[in-house]
């Protein structure tokens, strides 16, 4: 969306919930800005749907990787923190440095004249967006941006023309084949639509998302649409330049997904075919498509980088927070991609784009910073499965543990939280962990065949389950390995 946030890293809660943990209260954090997202130096505290991550003075603290930025979209009003219960949200993530910042899309215009002193007009403040991850991530709020035209002559001193040589061999009617790139962009445009969402108080942004199936369904980020979520309106804009108004059908704020519907959809509607993201492998060939800061129709490409990136994101309003389990690419993706598909080199979709980390601030139109290649995707198998609950439900469901975890803690693993709630909050001894024989202290490091380092590592794992799944989990009890079998719980809805 055409929204973006800039911020700063969100406070650290005591302790973490795992997928809807057990209940533990969390101490009080410090108001957070509204977001879309990146990650650029910013003391703490932070805000709407894309991010970016800019470079900080200091490092990360030890064995803590900088944090992304989630992608695209304005956030919502500000709201105060969830209790970390069992059946309440992650808090967010650890304090890392913070890497969120960016203007609102509303800055300084392009050509505008300079000041008195000939530096260029200052650009209003924007919406902060931001968050902290095993990668921080930045969600990118899209922006509506300028375009800069450029012309240039070459002319000699006796003022004639410079000449061009034209290729003598150029076919007549030059013709792509359907698998190059020009092809599979050719191809998957049509189906895919910058969307607009305006608040009630005028508020809104700009992001992407790509048509779902024949009904009209549009599938997109949860930030992208959540400033409109309540009373407020949202379009859809099509390749070809027609617009349809839509409405949500549902969304999912821990997941970062959501689901509109074209209100009087066109007929002929192709929606995107899906690939299968667990056969995704590092290498492969990625095209990203969206509206980068407002320029809607935008094509990149690149490779998936690498797979299973812890991510956790959060808008800095003091709410909820998301997590993936990302694919991650160096396509370019920027503020305004946001919901847009991540496509493998047979024009398929296999992630929706998310989530960016930054290196600095000043990017293009609006002040938030650009890609430096690390964009986050969610895996297209996880957002199917949401999507789909989402059209028959309207509500999400997670897969649950009941603990709570401690996400301050620098042990080697998600610890189970010891203190800031009775022992039966801080695991249910009714829920999947307490029938399996955890307690509060042991230290979770691995879950299924994925090692686990942090809090928000598993999380983002759990979440790539169904409700019902039977996990091998792997714990330390005073330095002793335990691995036993957990058969996961759910949750309906966020909290």
């Amino acid at each position: 969306m055409s929204t973006e946030n800039e911020g700063t890293a969100a406070p650290t809660p005591s302790a973490a919930p795992s997928t809807p943990p057990v209940a533990a209260p969390a101490p009080e954090t410090p108001a957070a800005e509204p977001v879309t997202q990146q990650l650029p130096p910013t003391p703490p505290p932070g805000t709407e749907p894309t991010r970016q991550i800019p470079p900080t003075p200091a490092g990360p603290a030890p064995g803590q990787a900088p944090p992304p930025a989630p992608a695209y979209a304005q956030p919502p009003a500000p709201q105060a923190p969830a209790a970390h219960g069992a059946e309440g949200w992650p808090p967010p993530p650890p304090a890392v440095p913070a890497y969120g910042s960016g203007g609102g899309h509303d800055g300084g215009t392009w050509g505008a004249p300079p000041t008195a002193d000939g530096m260029p007009p200052a650009k209003p403040k924007g919406k902060g967006g931001l968050v902290a991850a095993v990668l921080v991530a930045a969600l990118l709020a899209g922006g509506v941006g300028g375009g800069i035209g450029f012309w240039a002559a070459e002319r000699s001193e006796n003022g004639v023309g410079s000449t061009t040589v034209a290729a003598s061999n150029t076919p007549k009617d030059l013709k792509r084949e359907a698998g190059s790139i020009a092809g599979l962009a050719a191809g998957a445009l049509p189906s895919v639509v910058t969307i607009e969402a305006s608040a009630g108080d005028g508020e809104g942004g700009t992001g992407t998302g790509f048509v779902y199936d024949q009904q009209g369904h549009i599938l997109t980020n949860n930030h992208v649409v959540a400033s409109a979520a309540n009373g407020g309106k949202l379009s859809a804009t099509f390749s070809d330049g027609k617009k349809y108004e839509a409405e949500v059908i549902g969304r999912a704020q821990g997941y970062d997904v959501a689901v509109l519907k074209l209100k009087s959809p066109p007929s002929g509607l192709k929606p995107l075919p899906l690939g299968d993201s667990d056969k995704v492998a590092v290498g492969d060939s990625t095209i990203a498509i969206g509206a980068p800061f407002g320029l809607s129709n935008t094509v990149t490409t690149g490779i998936v980088s690498a797979k299973n990136r812890p991510v956790a994101s959060g808008d800095a309003s003091g709410g909820k927070n998301s997590y993936m389990s990302a694919l991650q690419t160096d396509a370019s993706i920027n503020p305004g991609n946001s919901g847009g598909p991540l496509l493998d080199g047979r024009g398929a979709v296999i992630g929706i784009n998310s989530a960016i980390q930054s290196a600095g601030n000043g990017g293009f139109g609006g002040g938030q910073a650009g890609s430096i290649g690390l964009g986050f995707a969610i895996p297209i198998n996880q957002a199917k499965n949401v999507a789909e609950s989402l059209i028959k439900t309207g509500k999400p469901v997670y897969p649950i543990i009941s603990v709570s975890v401690d996400l301050q803690s620098k042990t080697d693993g998600a610890k189970i939280s010891e203190q800031g709630a009775p022992a039966n909050d801080l695991v249910d001894p009714n829920g999947p962990a307490g029938k399996a024989g955890l307690k509060p202290g042991d230290v979770i490091t691995r879950f299924g065949d994925k090692p686990i380092d942090s809090g928000p590592t598993l999380i983002s794992e759990i979440w790539t389950h169904k409700p019902g799944d039977v996990v091998k989990l792997t714990y330390l009890r005073d330095g002793k390995p335990t691995t036993v079998d957990i058969t996961l719980g759910s949750r309906v809805g966020d909290k």
